[in-house]
């Protein structure tokens, strides 16, 4: 059994620890709640660009965007893995991670090969340790997802597909249920199937100006990068809340930790009295 001092110096490591725990659950739990707002508010726009793409995608166009048309055969994947730059946020990278892989073992077995773009140092990380080719990236987004800084890597990934180095673009995050769920998504990005743009109420007709194509071109773009930017802020407000309460679920584990020492210290130091006294005693009688 280990001595008094021993267990001291083991209580106040662990205070100390929980110390930090807690005050990164405060500081997660602060972010967490900008980080809803920010995706909240990212929604509108996403949903109103997701109306007019599903117009523009169901109107008699003499011209058929490639990002409308389904490939025949598939021979190469891209994949854009969206995670979180910084750890410490429970299971949230790891049951992402895991869907990915599995995924990606299957593509291999039907002999698709796989290319990807990773936004986030968790799965960059992971893909390169995978052996997976990392085509771009984008890490160190901070707390507040920017387009700018995200344009780059998603344009690979459109280029590619665009100049058939990829016949389907596969777009991975976790998607934000509540303060305590959050749920790991693998969707098809490209080509946009009819149950992501959705149905529109009726048959519209368009006149391009100047011309059908150059439409085409800039408004399904901008509603590719409008669903990618959701699901950064998507999982922005997940790994905050993830991060809140795998802090305090080890914040809560110190305090647990330290009743248990504080025991067994006294215990100790009651024994160690006992002893002492029986010591006196003995030499007493003894006299």
């Amino acid at each position: 059994m280990p001595g008094t001092k021993e267990i001291r110096v083991k209580i106040k490591s662990v205070q100390n620890t929980r110390k930090i725990t807690k005050a990164m659950e405060m500081v997660a739990a602060s972010k967490m709640r900008r980080a809803q707002e920010r995706m909240r508010a990212a929604r509108p726009y996403a949903e109103k660009i997701r109306q007019v793409a599903a117009h523009i995608s169901h109107a008699n166009a003499e011209y058929k965007h490639p990002f409308l048309v389904a490939r025949d055969t598939v021979k190469r994947v891209g994949i854009i893995v969206v995670t979180t730059d910084k750890g410490l946020c429970g299971a949230l990278n790891t049951n992402l991670l895991r869907q990915v892989l599995i995924q990606s073992k299957e593509w291999q077995a039907e002999g698709e090969a796989i290319e990807a773009c990773c936004i986030g140092n968790k799965g960059l990380g992971f893909l390169q340790r995978l052996g997976i080719p990392v085509l771009s990236h984008a890490v160190q987004l901070g707390d507040r997802p920017q387009l700018e800084r995200l344009i780059g890597a998603i344009k690979v990934m459109l280029d590619g597909y665009m100049n058939d180095r990829f016949d389907r673009v596969v777009l991975a995050y976790t998607r934000f249920i509540n303060t305590m769920k959050q749920e790991a998504v693998l969707e098809q990005l490209l080509p946009l199937s009819g149950e992501k743009l959705g149905t529109p109420e009726g048959t519209w007709d368009y006149l391009y100006e100047p011309e059908a194509k150059d439409v085409l071109d800039q408004v399904l773009t901008r509603y590719v990068e409008a669903i990618i930017f959701q699901a950064v802020a998507e999982n922005m407000a997940s790994e905050q809340s993830a991060r809140m309460v795998a802090m305090k679920a080890a914040s809560d584990n110190a305090a647990t930790r330290i009743d248990e020492l504080t025991l067994v210290y006294n215990k100790n130091r009651q024994a160690a009295v006992t002893k002492e006294l029986s010591e006196i005693v003995g030499g007493a009688a003894a006299v």
